[in-house]
């Protein structure tokens, strides 16, 4: 599967941590920066990658901030993107499965790297069930207007 991963200085260590975790699995990866931890603004990197999942460039995305928050804020302004902020096993899994959501957003000044790499995992490897959930992931992208 080709990943997109995007960044802000707050989340550098940790998306070189992801990247070494998705090109283990067996991923290609699509890093669209940022490429040093000096300040910088997450929505110039995060936007260029949910670009390229949402003209299905890359299948999935990643990206990471300080608290996953605005990162994810910012993913969610393109269209096409259903991007979730996860802090766990079961939300990544749950929005997954119910939300079809295309990019995961972690926050790296909460969530260490044993637990984004399982987060990332469970993400990557859970299929949507469609069914109820599809008719309400319809409505939702229809609210883009």
């Amino acid at each position: 599967m080709k990943i997109a991963l995007a960044c802000d200085h707050g989340g550098y260590d940790l998306k070189q941590f992801i990247i070494s975790v998705l090109e283990r699995l067996g991923h290609e990866v699509e890093d669209f920066g940022c490429f040093s931890k000096d300040s910088c603004d997450y929505p110039d990197f995060c936007a260029p990658a949910a670009q390229a999942v949402a003209e299905g460039r890359c299948e999935r995305g990643v990206v990471i901030c300080t608290t996953g928050i605005g990162i994810s804020i910012a993913a969610n302004k393109i269209k096409g993107i259903r991007c979730a902020h996860c802090a766990d096993c079961l939300q990544a899994e749950l929005t997954r499965r119910h939300n079809n959501a295309n990019m995961l957003a972690i926050g790296a000044g909460f969530t260490g790297p044993n637990m984004a790499e399982r987060i990332v995992e469970v993400f990557l490897s859970t299929e949507f069930e469609g069914g109820r959930h599809a008719r309400r992931v319809d409505k939702l992208m229809a609210l883009e207007g």
